[in-house]
């Protein structure tokens, strides 16, 4: 109404814009599109338990090491958990808290309340007056200010991407902060109510970029306790957790402590859950979830093994072949190495037939384009892109090459060696030289000895076509560096995906992000269609706006052929002692650590 009201007034635009600003009012959450689901006297999210029990230790694993307990820079390996999707914002908190139950909405924690404009030129934040740093002192509107230019200037570069789309930050009072945009940015005032907030009078901002292990404060429900660099992170609960009654953190953090312990290895780390030194297993090896946990504890019922069915796309799993490098500046030719993985003999042999084939980067939900035929939307948003997708992925009918799973199928291998040909490369005695005659050849960089399997496997079938792929292990630590650094030929990595893809796809695949250090751009990606499709899956209003810019940017990435796709599965695989706890229902994007429990004994 009050939108209709100043566009009747027939006022300059200029003006229109202010009285829009002026008509917009404080709410209780934000949704990306749409309405939230949860009123403004929503009492806790549906899928934990309010009345879980308090108390109790909890044992995490992860593999590697870490030598830093800043997890917002560049510099260092940072301890997991303290700032965490999986683990939890334990230390560190956001302004608004995400519902897992919903595609993209944010409902109070720092912030009580949210307000922007129709076009969201702004978003205007108002802190719960009891917001705490972990020292007691207030969370202020200076300390949102001053942690938002020092991630611009000294944090990630995704950091500073965010910050830069605002053109003023502005302290209203004490417990009020406003951003105003330079245009109108669907998806930003949700972005900006997932930034962190750091205490302005207990960071040192002139060493914020170095990598530290002095413990940080936050206003999280824990602090952090014992520091074993590369072995060991204990977190405490604050006893004074200033938000641990409001509804959007009731039944999350529930034990007294947590404890991230360090393997380099995975089968160490394995050893040590099966001896009851880690509580919670996430498992993603399919064939010791169905072989190898016949041990006496989950035989007795020490141990539950619990499969969750979530709502998430599948997202993207595979090898990611580095553009930045001469030999997959060809697009053709990454199509016909794409082409080469033998899923079906590597399913059958490695993973017990576990796995389903990847072919699209949101499979398994309404976002993917696979097996969906191009909306005439979509094909006018791809129209200034006419060679951008190829007729097969815009009809929705690709699918990637598939074998007999004999590992010796000379039709599949025949395709192959034809893809290869008609990229400009044939064999000349063993080898598979380009039109200038040098080999094609090229490492694979594994962290570690993860996916190992699954190199050798591409490897075998490559080398048959005279193709030279070399398999380099390197530790965690030098796998960081040189990640951040974009310094590899072929790398095995995982794209997650959500319900709402977002701002982080700039930073995945935009054209900005292909030469910034530390950039999530892994394929060194540079394309006007990547970006396009980008800018439209962010400006969209609907729903349905949004699906038809999702798929058309699927189309995009797949006609691309930067990654390998290889495998998901539609379930999530978790392990836990059964003194551990969950939720009976698990939200839309599948089980979360933070919502469970320790049972009293």
């Amino acid at each position: 109404m009050k939108r209709l009201l100043c566009l009747s007034i027939g006022i300059a635009a200029s003006l229109a814009a202010a009285c829009l600003a002026a008509a917009a009012e404080p709410r209780h959450a934000i949704a990306m599109h749409g309405e939230p689901a949860l009123p403004p006297d929503f009492q806790h999210f549906s899928y934990v338990n309010p009345d879980a029990p308090k108390g109790g230790t909890v044992d995490y694993a992860v593999q590697g090491s870490f030598d830093s307990l800043n997890p917002f820079i560049i510099q260092g390996s940072a301890a997991r958990g303290t700032l965490d999707l999986e683990f939890g914002y334990n230390v560190f908190e956001s302004l608004m808290q995400r519902s897992y139950d919903e595609p993209f909405t944010l409902y109070p924690l720092i912030a009580e309340s949210v307000e922007t404009d129709a076009e969201r030129t702004f978003v205007e934040f108002t802190l719960d007056a009891r917001a705490r740093f972990s020292d007691g002192e207030r969370v202020t509107a200076d300390d949102v200010i001053f942690t938002f230019k020092l991630l611009r200037d000294k944090g990630f570069p995704r950091y500073k991407r965010t910050v830069d789309k605002i053109a003023t930050m502005e302290r209203r009072d004490e417990r009020t902060v406003r951003f105003t945009f330079g245009e109108g940015d669907r998806e930003l005032p949700l972005i900006i109510g997932l930034m962190p907030v750091l205490p302005e009078h207990a960071t040192d901002a002139d060493s914020f970029d170095k990598s530290t292990l002095k413990p940080m404060i936050g206003s999280g429900p824990y602090t952090i306790g014992t520091v074993r660099p590369g072995e060991l992170l204990v977190l405490d609960r604050n006893p004074d957790y200033w938000a641990r009654d409001i509804p959007s953190k009731r039944g999350f953090d529930n034990y007294d402590q947590i404890r991230v312990n360090y393997f380099r290895d995975d089968n160490a780390l394995f050893e040590a859950f099966k001896k009851g030194l880690i509580d919670v297993h996430v498992e993603n090896n399919s064939n010791r979830w169905t072989g190898d946990y016949d041990f006496p504890a989950v035989t007795g019922g020490d141990i539950v093994k619990d499969s969750f069915d979530g709502g998430l796309p599948s997202g993207m799993y595979g090898f990611v072949m580095n553009t930045r490098r001469d030999v997959f500046a060809n697009p053709r030719l990454r199509e016909a190495l794409a082409g080469l993985f033998d899923f079906e003999w590597a399913n059958r042999n490695l993973f017990s037939g576990a796995y389903k084939r990847t072919k699209s980067y949101f499979d398994g939900s309404e976002l993917s384009s696979s097996g969906n035929p191009a909306t005439d939307a979509e094909k006018a948003l791809l129209a200034p892109f006419p060679d951008a997708v190829s007729p097969e992925i815009l009809q929705g009918t690709w699918e990637p090459p598939v074998s007999d799973g004999s590992g010796r199928d000379r039709a599949f291998l025949r395709r192959g060696f034809d893809a290869l040909k008609a990229a400009g490369y044939e064999m000349r005695g063993d080898s598979l030289v380009g039109a200038d005659g040098t080999p094609l050849a090229f490492e694979i960089m594994l962290k570690a000895k993860g996916g190992q399997e699954l190199a050798l496997a591409w490897q075998r079938t490559l080398a048959r076509l005279g193709v030279k792929a070399s398999l380099r292990s390197v530790d965690a630590a030098q796998y960081q560096q040189r990640l951040l650094t974009h310094d590899y030929d072929v790398i095995l990595h995982r794209y997650p995906s959500s319900l709402s893809p977002g701002v982080e796809q700039i930073g995945r695949w935009g054209s900005g992000s292909r030469d910034a250090q530390g950039s999530w751009n892994f394929a060194g990606a540079a394309d006007p269609a990547i970006d396009a499709m980008i800018d439209a899956l962010l400006n969209a209003r609907e729903r349905d706006a949004f699906i038809d810019a999702v798929r058309a940017y699927d189309r995009v990435l797949l006609s691309g052929f930067y990654v390998v796709p290889l495998y998901h599965r539609d379930d999530k695989w978790v392990a836990r002692w059964n003194h551990i706890r969950h939720p009976d229902a698990a939200p839309l994007y599948g089980y979360q650590l933070q919502s469970w429990w320790s049972a009293p004994k």
